[in-house]
């Protein structure tokens, strides 16, 4: 019995014999890939400090990230990291004491030979000097590198006696870049200071359509001293999400590229000129794809970033 792929090879021929004829030069092909055209180029931003360019939308791996091995979960880790890098993402911030986050993340990037295509984000998260230096051995082995792209004092934790450390590594070739890390209001105002005395390639800290308080100072400060802005809990850890379930887009959404609420409260970061970067979680390759989404297309207006944050105040 003849098999079929002759068959479908002869119908595919007289097809474009046809479509030659009436004109359609590239016959089936060109028809085929007209409606999917190429997914549009993520925006990028400089790192003051260097002029390297970062896509504008980063992942981090708190939670989203502490699996187990050889579990569904991991399966679509393995998809959601592809789906990442295959859009143009960059940056995965992740920290020791997120679980198993940052080996899980090691291995993935192992595992996919991704590595070279990732600025890896870690932090320090220790009380002395000692406990610094065992932890940044165990980072490496956890992740499997010699080198991370970004070293941070996690939460500020005990800054003063870190971030010279983490210099150190910097001089040895440890890390490319060094910075600090908060994620709550309580911690602005100690940030302020840090960046108003301290030379810093990096800070991360929270901003959102219902937390905007970075914008008052610490976001126009680090543009002032040049230094690369990290946006943690865009979305609030999800809370923000159970406040507009089932709540349409506002009308402009389509004009601005914004398809989801999820994109639109990672737009709303990304639209603060002092912002390098947003680091969503997620492990969940579908939601990977409508993230980075957010990256291209228009920014936000001055006034739509208004209109978010009057809706969400409080």
């Amino acid at each position: 019995m003849h098999s079929h792929p002759r068959r479908r090879f002869l119908l595919g021929s007289a097809f474009a014999a046809s479509a030659a004829g009436l004109g359609l030069a590239g016959g089936p092909a060109r028809l085929l890939f007209a409606a999917t055209p190429a997914a549009a180029p993520l925006l990028t931003r400089p790192i003051p400090s260097s002029g390297q360019r970062l896509a504008v939308i980063g992942a981090g791996t708190s939670g989203s990230y502490d699996v187990e091995w050889d579990t569904p979960e991991y399966a679509q880790l393995q998809e959601v990291v592809k789906r990442f890098f295959d859009g143009g993402g960059r940056l995965i911030d992740t920290a020791p004491n997120y679980g198993r986050s940052d080996v899980v993340l090691g291995r993935l990037l192992a595992d996919g030979d991704w590595r070279e295509r990732c600025f890896l984000a870690t932090k320090i998260a220790a009380d002395s000097v000692q406990d610094a230096q065992a932890q940044w051995a165990q980072s490496l082995r956890r992740l499997r590198t010699d080198r991370v792209e970004l070293l941070q004092v996690h939460n500020l934790r005990h800054w003063r006696r870190q971030l010279p450390y983490a210099r150190e590594l910097q001089a040895q070739g440890g890390t490319k870049y060094v910075g600090v890390t908060h994620y709550t209001d309580a911690g602005l105002p100690e940030l302020e200071r840090v960046l108003r005395s301290e030379k810093l390639d990096f800070v991360q800290i929270h901003y959102s359509v219902n937390s905007p308080g970075a914008a008052k100072t610490v976001l126009p400060l680090a543009r002032d001293k040049g230094v690369a802005v990290i946006v943690n809990r865009a979305f609030d850890d999800g809370r923000l999400f159970a406040q507009v379930k089932d709540a349409p887009l506002p009308a402009w959404a389509t004009e601005a590229g914004v398809g989801s609420w999820a994109q639109m409260f990672l737009k709303f970061a990304i639209s603060h000129p002092a912002v390098t970067v947003v680091i969503p979680a997620t492990g969940k390759p579908e939601r990977q794809t409508d993230q980075l989404k957010a990256g291209t297309g228009p920014l936000l207006s001055q006034a739509q970033q208004q209109e978010l944050m009057r809706r969400f105040a409080g």
